[in-house]
């Protein structure tokens, strides 16, 4: 049985709702999980699980309240002493707190008690604690941070979306191939179609790191399905499969989405509250507007991998909530059984 590691002590809702969460996908994942952090306030919410059960707040869930057969679950504890708040510096950080729950969590992985992790802390504490304790693929020059995104079609990886501010044209290259990877092995795409994300999509357009990765991908086609440039307003179409950029594009963009989404949403809903007529087309449409909610809804994907270390590590949105965990643990799974790490390798060894 594959085994998660969570750090239970990241995020705006930690313990509570990441161990609720880590609880509710075992249960449905058939996964193994250990939950590393602060041993007596983890067993404290394990227990309330146990003869409560928890409410969720995601309207797509099958119901509001959530029961957990606690007691047949593979669950193991392991105690961390200490936390990496988001203030501070990530290097320093795991250097100082050798006993944070992040650190401990990734040294599961790195002595295979457990073979992914998952954390909603820190982005830059996870980072640095996954490529110092398990090392990069080789080949590799930076790791990167792959966020799955709904289209009109079919989920695009929009890779780096945060990990690397600065990057050379190589390691755009290198991003392209690992894209492809979990692109095909994980998300079922047989020849992912790479593009770079540009300001335009002709050939000479963008700034010289944007211009030299084109020619590196155009002159290194072999393996790789290079489709050329795609503007921001493309990614949302389904034409392209991978989107590659630097890491404070990438962000910048991730973090535009998800605020001109939730704006729209909300507006939405507050145009169905205004008059009586108004509210009654809000119900008729509300199965359309759950349907619409669920393909845009961050929760639903969980989390982001990041690649190019040498173990499965998925970062997810440091507010999440416990829907949003049960799926990251979802995406932990499939690329432990997807084997992706693997098939990096073999893509760019090829």
């Amino acid at each position: 049985m594959t085994r998660i590691a969570i750090d239970a002590m990241g995020g705006d809702n930690a313990p509570h709702e990441i161990v609720k969460g880590a609880l509710w996908a075992a249960e449905e994942y058939n996964v193994a999980i250990e939950l590393v952090g602060k041993e007596d306030e983890i067993q404290a919410v394990i227990d309330d699980v146990r003869k409560n059960g928890f409410r969720t707040n995601n309207i797509n869930s099958p119901k509001s309240k959530i029961r957990v057969d606690v007691d047949k679950l593979d669950i193991k504890i392991t105690p961390a002493s200490e936390v990496i708040e988001m203030g501070e510096a990530p290097g320093a950080a795991i250097r100082k707190k050798k006993d944070s729950s992040i650190v401990v969590a990734v040294k599961s992985v790195a002595t295979n008690s457990s073979q992914a992790v998952v954390a909603a802390g820190s982005t830059g504490a996870a980072m640095a604690s996954s490529l110092f304790g398990l090392g990069r693929l080789p080949g590799i020059e930076r790791p990167a941070i792959a966020t799955t995104l709904p289209t009109m079609k079919k989920p695009v990886v929009l890779i780096d979306a945060g990990a690397n501010s600065n990057c050379t044209p190589n390691m755009l290259y290198q991003f392209a191939i690992m894209g492809a990877a979990f692109s095909k092995n994980v998300l079922g795409n047989e020849k992912p179609r790479i593009g770079v994300l540009n300001i335009g999509e002709e050939a000479g357009k963008g700034n010289e790191l944007a211009l030299a990765a084109y020619k590196l991908l155009e002159d290194n086609k072999d393996g790789l399905n290079f489709i050329g440039n795609v503007e921001g307003k493309e990614i949302f179409l389904g034409d392209c499969d991978v989107v590659v950029c630097d890491g404070f594009v990438g962000n910048v963009a991730l973090k535009s989405i998800e605020g001109a989404s939730s704006m729209l949403f909300k507006m939405i809903m507050q145009e169905f509250k205004r008059d009586p007529i108004s509210m009654i087309i809000g119900l008729l449409a509300k199965s359309a507007m759950k349907r619409i909610f669920k393909r845009i809804n961050y929760e639903e994907f969980g989390g982001a991998l990041l690649l190019g270390v040498k173990g499965i590590t998925v970062i997810s949105h440091g507010r999440s909530m416990a829907y949003a965990i049960k799926n990251a643990v979802r995406v932990a799974k499939e690329a432990v059984e997807s084997d992706v790490n693997k098939k990096i390798s073999e893509i760019y060894e090829g």
